[in-house]
């Protein structure tokens, strides 16, 4: 059992319990899953989605997967089927031994963090994060990496509002700016 899970069995399931008087266990809202997501473009060479699906299996230990497009877009000389990106779904233990080792051990990696945004919910309880460089991860080999990576994370939770998923979150520990 991860440790951030155990935690959020005991500690944070009453915490929220308390704070907002649910009657039902059933009610307290969780983690449902957490999605890793790298565009790279169109025009990156073949060998771009390679190294990006390297890298991310190196950090969550899960094979990602290549995206296509699903239509064409002319603006971005995008046509239909052409590769774009790298993406991957996070559940149940490897979820929170992921966001566990993302805000214990990558965040403090940072230069000069002062916490992530707040403005990162959608309305729907659901949460995103931009991280500009892959290599806060020490699972990734600097000297080997050939093209700078960025990626998306999405935590995706049962919470009906921003501010449930916001409180459920700051139990878990993930340190917001003030």
């Amino acid at each position: 059992m991860p440790d951030l899970y155990k935690r959020y069995k005991e500690e944070v399931v009453p915490a929220l319990t308390k704070q907002r008087g649910y009657k039902n266990i059933m009610e307290v809202p969780k983690l449902k899953k957490i999605v890793l997501s790298c565009g790279i473009g169109s025009d990156a060479e073949r060998d771009a989605f390679q190294e990006a699906k390297k890298q991310l299996a190196s950090i969550t230990g899960q094979m990602p997967v290549i995206t296509k497009a699903r239509k064409n877009v002319a603006n971005f000389k995008l046509r239909a089927g052409m590769l774009n990106g790298v993406m991957i779904t996070l559940r149940s233990a490897r979820m929170y031994e992921f966001l566990d080792r993302y805000i214990h051990i990558a965040l403090p990696r940072v230069r000069d963090f002062r916490g992530i945004p707040k403005k990162g919910f959608d309305g729907a309880g659901n949460y995103n994060v931009g991280c500009q460089d892959i290599t806060i991860f020490t699972e990734v080999d600097q000297d080997a990496l050939k093209y700078p990576l960025g990626f998306n994370i999405t935590m995706v939770t049962s919470a009906k509002t921003d501010e449930e998923a916001r409180e459920l979150l700051k139990l878990m520990e993930l340190p917001f700016a003030e």
